[in-house]
């Protein structure tokens, strides 16, 4: 059984000031009281109007959702618990190593996330620690079932697949299954898995990898003395120290890549609850499915061409791009490029957002990463190309009109950074994203269960009770 479960009579006599269970137990009683008070005084205060263009396209911008960690505004983008991803790059704690020179570990944006809180630097170490330990095995029948997957089989149906069987491994599942807790203790037992889940997460993701490029053999070592990030990247078989096959990289270029992983997985956490991972992850989750189950959901909606593959159709779209102009500095070749897949009815991928209405600032964190290692790019013309699009691309989106929103979002950038570093399977660089996306679903999850909210069943219509209501 995985470990680490401390039930809620010991909690404070353990508790400690670097603790993150203990610090969400010190924020749940003032939490529950305002969730009491506003649903107790404030419940039919209207919020918009929901219309039939909202029920026949997708409830796009229905304000009927809960979510406490993440807001986004069409304007000013993501913010975590209120701060902005710059905010998040000057505050949060990054690897002592590093010598606060390196990106912020995603551990310290979890802490954030669960708490509202910023981790100080020890507290973030105490979360790292905690979840190397919790991810030093993963458990046997998962990792089998890993090995005995079709090598060729879609990366993200493999993890989903492993994360459903950890349903085996859930402490939630067997408790309530006992019908040994109380509504109020649930959130402890959802913690738990959830923290496993996260812990393993590395494990699973280089099990996956190396089965699509090494014939299952492993690419890396697992390090219980290194944060999550680094041990995503050596068992991707990319950091110097620990790994197999660390595909010709020098310790520098070894330590960008950790650094790389520690970006992309910090600032894709989270994107408010209504996309499809997070808001799968919470109506399962509102089932009282474990976590395992719940994230495994999600994943599976992740997996979707119009929500996580996005990444890896820009990495293609670059690359036949690429071949199709003589450079990639010639501003007119982009621009008519660009033209000619606009006038056959195609979309250019990585531009546009279903509620951005400006440049995206997670585009941005992963620009200015490549602007921080001018050499390291300046020989890849992919990546130069990617950022001439930012600069073309609006102009002619803009011109075009049919587009509301005309910038670059991440999905722009992202994937075509990990190709530079030699993650060349495609389908696999959305499992990167799925690693990232456990922490804000799954955080939102906890709290689902500390604070009681109910099961998801929204009212639907059909055909007949629209055209009355439209008088039709």
């Amino acid at each position: 059984m995985l470990r680490h479960f401390t039930q809620t009579r010991s909690i404070h006599s353990t508790r400690t000031l670097f603790n993150l269970k203990a610090a969400i137990a010190d924020a749940i009683p003032k939490r529950r009281e305002e969730l009491l008070r506003i649903k107790k005084n404030f419940s039919d205060v209207k919020v918009g109007d929901i219309t039939v263009g909202s029920v026949l396209t997708g409830m796009r911008g229905n304000q009927s959702m809960y979510w406490e960690s993440t807001t986004l505004d069409p304007n000013e983008g993501i913010r975590f618990h209120g701060r902005t991803i710059a905010d998040c790059q000057k505050m949060l704690p990054g690897a002592p190593e590093d010598n606060g020179d390196g990106e912020f570990l995603p551990e310290s944006m979890l802490w954030l996330l669960m708490t509202g809180e910023i981790p100080t630097e020890e507290q973030s170490r105490q979360l790292t620690q905690e979840l190397a330990e919790r991810g030093a095995k993963l458990p046997s029948h998962t990792e089998k079932l890993l090995t005995s997957l079709p090598r060729d089989m879609h990366p993200m149906t493999q993890l989903a697949i492993a994360l459903a069987s950890m349903n085996k491994e859930s402490i939630f599942a067997k408790k309530y299954e006992e019908g040994s807790i109380g509504k109020k203790d649930y959130w402890e037992y959802i913690y738990e898995d959830v923290l496993n889940l996260i812990a393993v997460l590395p494990r699973i993701t280089g099990k996956i990898y190396s089965s699509l490029v090494n014939d299952g053999e492993p690419l890396g070592h697992f390090n219980v003395e290194k944060d999550w990030s680094y041990n995503i990247a050596s068992l991707l078989g990319m950091t110097v120290r620990d790994s197999v096959n660390v595909h010709s990289l020098t310790k520098e270029r070894s330590n960008d890549f950790v650094n790389l992983i520690r970006l992309y997985c910090g600032i894709h956490v989270d994107h408010e609850g209504g996309n499809v991972s997070a808001h799968t992850t919470h109506l399962v989750g509102s089932a009282l499915s474990d976590p395992y189950l719940s994230y495994s959901s999600g994943i599976m909606g992740l997996a979707g061409p119009l929500h996580g593959l996005a990444a890896q159709e820009v990495v293609r779209f670059l690359v036949e791009m690429e071949n199709d102009v003589d450079s990639v500095e010639n501003v007119k070749q982009v621009e008519d490029y660009l033209w000619k897949v606009l006038n056959s009815n195609r979309v250019i991928p990585g531009y546009g957002h279903a509620v951005l209405r400006k440049p995206d600032p997670r585009f941005d964190a992963m620009l200015n990463f490549t602007e921080a290692r001018p050499q390291e790019f300046k020989s890849n013309a992919k990546v130069q190309l990617m950022k001439n699009l930012s600069k073309i691309a609006p102009r002619v989106l803009q011109k075009h009109g049919k587009t509301k929103n005309p910038y670059p979002n991440v999905d722009s950038a992202s994937g075509i950074l990990f190709h530079h570093y030699g993650i060349d399977q495609l389908l696999f660089i959305t499992v990167i994203f799925g690693c990232s996306r456990a922490m804000g679903p799954l955080s939102q999850l906890v709290w689902d269960r500390i604070l009681g909210i109910p099961i998801e069943r929204p009212k639907s219509l059909d055909l007949s009770s629209i055209k009355k209501l439209c008088k039709i």
